[in-house]
Parts: C-alpha cells; sequence; structure tokens
C-alpha cells in the first residue's frame, strides 16, 4: 500500500534543522538536523504512526489536499510517501493466530511437502488485499 501525506516542515531557529509535523496523523512529530535528515526522519515516523494504526485495526485517515493547508513564515509543506507494505514487512510485529480447517487429503499433502501454513495464507491474503486496493 502506497501512501502519501502532507508535512509541514518548520526551521530550527539556531541551526540547519527542521521540526516536522503531519497535518493529519495526530502527534506524529520528528526532526532532523538537515533538510535531507528531516525528510527520512518523516517517512519512518509516518510509516510509523500508520503501521500502528493499522495493526490496531483502524484505517488510515485520508491526506489533506495541500492547498488547503496554513504555514507560519519560513515553513513549507512537502508531500511525503510511505510505501507500507515494505515497512511493515521490516518493523510489523503484531500477528494474529488464527485457527483453520481444510480437508484432511489437503493438510496430508501440505504437510509432506513441509509447506508453511501460515506463510502461504499470508501470502493469499496479500495477494487478495493487492487486488481490492
Amino acid at each position: 500500500m502506497l501512501l502519501v501525506y502532507p508535512a509541514i516542515f518548520s526551521p530550527f531557529d539556531d541551526s540547519e534543522g527542521y521540526t516536522v509535523t503531519f497535518p493529519d496523523l495526530p502527534g506524529c512529530v520528528t526532526e532532523g538536523d538537515s533538510l535531507a535528515e528531516a525528510i527520512f526522519m518523516a517517512e519512518d515516523a509516518a510509516s510509523g504512526w500508520i503501521l500502528d494504526e493499522l495493526e490496531s485495526g483502524n484505517t488510515t485517515p485520508k491526506a489533506s489536499d495541500v492547498a488547503s493547508l496554513q504555514t507560519d513564515k519560513g515553513e513549507f509543506i512537502s508531500l511525503i510517501a510511505l510505501d507500507m507494505d515494505a515497512y511493515s514487512e521490516k518493523y510489523g510485529k503484531n500477528a494474529v493466530r488464527k485457527n483453520l480447517t481444510i480437508p484432511a487429503w489437503l493438510n496430508t499433502f501440505a504437510e509432506k511437502k513441509q509447506i508453511n501454513f501460515s506463510q502461504v495464507l499470508t501470502d493469499a491474503l496479500t495477494n487478495m488485499y493487492h487486488n481490492y486496493q
């Protein structure tokens, strides 16, 4: 899942760094000592915020229209792209145990082939998820 959110970059008073906030992600704040670091940290912070929401069963918030956002003097808005599939694959930690029922003959086949049931189900559901997006 690819998402894009606007971020407001507020320059530090005494250095080249920035504080970054997200109008659509309450409490999601980060900073960097340079613009490049602030952008990197913004992507990480927003991805973590979204992953926490998804793992809690919540939906992702709708991104604001950049034209509707206001900034103070010296601030600017930049769009931050989030690759949630890659981020959740690397950092996602919540797993849910599911009990399932399959035909006995299919179970015998899968066990003989040493098929990982969890991986097969995860792959199938991930594929279905991408097809419905």
